[in-house]
């Protein structure tokens, strides 16, 4: 770009515009702030404006306004396309990893189950049982796991009610929604 701009300033003529000494100064401040040269500035306003589609003349708050809700409704489009591709990959975790996993998991626990050695004599010093230790992060996981679905376990035990019909067996009835329902389905699929 700078090899350019040097280009251009051999090869390009310059011309003067008439304009007031104090815009001048003004403007000399102004460039020295933004860029290396009066002509790299003037390109940059008249990019900017082009750019965003303003002109000087337009009341500035409008333009501004406007340009603000299509970057809203293109900000909305992106999270919809984002929400839409974490779906797909959970969808993708759920019927294609997990069930993968599953089965090599299986296999590998059905390989060891063939390939036990054959037992030694048991000495008679017993050593002490190993010690399993499970990370921080994910024994508290599993703890508010755990939590959660007490208290959905509860909330269905407080909202069953047992039914004693006329006619034919006792039966126990649930008083919730079917968005209830769903959740605690869910709940219980994604444990």
């Amino acid at each position: 770009m700078l090899k350019n701009m040097k280009q251009e300033r051999k090869t390009d003529r310059f011309s003067a515009i008439n304009i007031k000494g104090a815009v001048a100064d003004r403007f000399r401040h102004f460039s020295k702030k933004t860029a290396r040269s009066h002509t790299e500035t003037l390109i940059a306003v008249m990019d900017f404006f082009e750019w965003h589609g303003f002109l000087p003349s337009d009341r500035m708050e409008q333009s501004i306004l406007q340009e603000i809700i299509k970057n809203q409704k293109l900000t909305q489009t992106a999270i919809k396309r984002t929400e839409a591709s974490i779906a797909i990959i959970r969808d993708i975790e759920i019927t294609q990893t997990k069930p993968t996993n599953a089965i090599l998991e299986a296999l590998l626990e059905q390989k060891i189950k063939h390939e036990k050695p054959k037992e030694e004599p048991v000495s008679q010093k017993q050593e002490p049982p190993i010690e399993i230790t499970v990370p921080k992060i994910r024994y508290e996981r599993l703890k508010d796991k755990l939590e959660m679905l007490k208290k959905e376990s509860k909330h269905l035990v407080e909202h069953a009610a047992l039914v004693k019909p006329a006619f034919g067996q006792p039966y126990l009835r649930l008083d919730i929604t079917t968005g209830e329902l769903e959740n605690y389905k869910r709940t219980l699929q994604n444990l």
